[in-house]
């Protein structure tokens, strides 16, 4: 030991996928609950869904209202998704997760991610088999 502070994570791999189906609609009153967990581990073929919010207080265990729902999304690979993970699809960074809604899981998590402006399927012109990334913050595109 060198005696300096130990980082807490280490390298990663990204975790990809492809869209399954789009959605097309918002929310200002949904109430999810960001899970006490800044991080969730994925395996492939997973299903989870893909929801924005430009809500700023977005501490572990706060209340979400404002959502727009992207679609669903099924992984490609294994891994783990973290709090920070810049999101992408298509090549285009969308947005940062800022965590988990676990309202519907065993069936699936709903990954919350931070935008500027609520933005749905519709609004960004998604469509089915478009590929998604989560990647660590800051790494170039997929």
């Amino acid at each position: 030991m060198t005696g300096r502070t130990p980082q807490k994570d280490g390298a990663k791999r990204s975790v990809r996928g492809d869209l399954v189906k789009v959605l097309l609609h918002r929310r200002t009153d949904r109430g999810m609950t960001l899970e006490p967990h800044a991080s969730r581990c994925v395996r492939r073929g997973e299903v989870h869904e893909l929801v924005t919010t430009d809500q700023r207080d977005t501490l572990l265990g706060s209340r979400i209202d404002r959502v727009g729902f992207l679609g669903f999304a099924e992984l490609a690979n294994a891994g783990v998704i973290d709090r920070g993970d810049d999101f992408w699809v298509d090549g285009l960074r969308i947005g940062t997760v800022v965590g988990f809604d676990a309202c519907h899981f065993p069936n699936h998590y709903n990954i919350l991610i931070g935008t500027r402006r609520l933005v749905t399927g519709a609004d960004l012109e998604l469509c089915p088999e478009l590929p998604v990334a989560f990647t660590r913050a800051g790494t170039a595109e997929p």
